[in-house]
């Protein structure tokens, strides 16, 4: 019966967080402010210091916010998001491209970005076909920068609710879900998450940027196995 109820709990979750990118994608800012007590564009923006280069790929653009910094900062970055909802929110606030579709499905060419960036992903973001297609389009020596979860770190009975309605919709650990870890004891979920980076041919460091009342995780992905592979076939032609 426990197990029956947390399943349900989890539906009604995953319902809740599809509305949330669709239907009602005009809520969005609104709620992310609401349960970041305003630190989700600072959380966003911990991403930028580790982006490289000037052609940049934003998976799950949302409402463009992130897409409009990066064009601040001088940068052509093109959005990718499976929402038409969220592509008419983003379209009012930036002029960079953008593409409606699934990750694994992206239309680009074979290394034509320098860095991918995604902020709060769902679980999609870390399967085989979506990382492999990251992959893909980053140029060699190119970087996938996700920032997964920000938390709160205050005392106060505000954050501490806050802090129960994120382990109550399973958020604790960000916005990636996964299986019961209790099947995985050996591993913690961000031991998980590198692994499955790293067998898609990313080398993983995680960094923890603390804010006031706050901190954010960051997760950079090198891709290396082109570079890798090129340099062995370079010594071996020589």
């Amino acid at each position: 019966m426990k197990i029956k109820l947390r399943t349900l709990w989890r539906r009604l979750i995953r319902l809740g967080f599809r509305l949330l990118y669709n239907e009602l994608a005009w809520t969005y800012d609104a709620v992310s402010w609401l349960v970041s007590l305003g630190a989700w564009r600072d959380w966003q923006k911990s991403a930028l210091p580790f982006i490289i280069g000037d052609r940049i790929l934003e998976v799950g653009h949302g409402t463009g916010h992130m897409l409009a910094a990066l064009e601040s900062g001088g940068r052509w970055a093109v959005g990718l998001d499976i929402s038409a909802n969220m592509g008419r929110m983003a379209k009012g606030r930036t002029s960079a491209e953008l593409v409606r579709g699934r990750v694994e499905e992206m239309p680009f060419k074979a290394a034509t970005f320098d860095a991918a960036l995604s902020t709060f992903p769902t679980e999609a973001i870390v399967s085989p076909e979506a990382l492999a297609a990251v992959n893909r389009v980053l140029k060699p020596g190119g970087a996938f920068i996700v920032v997964p979860e920000g938390h709160l770190t205050g005392s106060s009975l505000l954050h501490r609710l806050i802090e129960w309605l994120f382990q109550i919709t399973s958020q604790q650990q960000g916005s990636f879900t996964m299986n019961d870890p209790a099947e995985r004891p050996e591993l913690n979920p961000w031991q998980i998450f590198r692994l499955q980076f790293e067998a898609a041919g990313f080398v993983v460091s995680l960094k923890q940027i603390p804010m006031r009342r706050s901190a954010v995780t960051v997760l950079v992905a090198r891709k290396y196995r082109q570079e890798i592979e090129g340099e062995r076939e370079n010594r071996m032609s020589n």
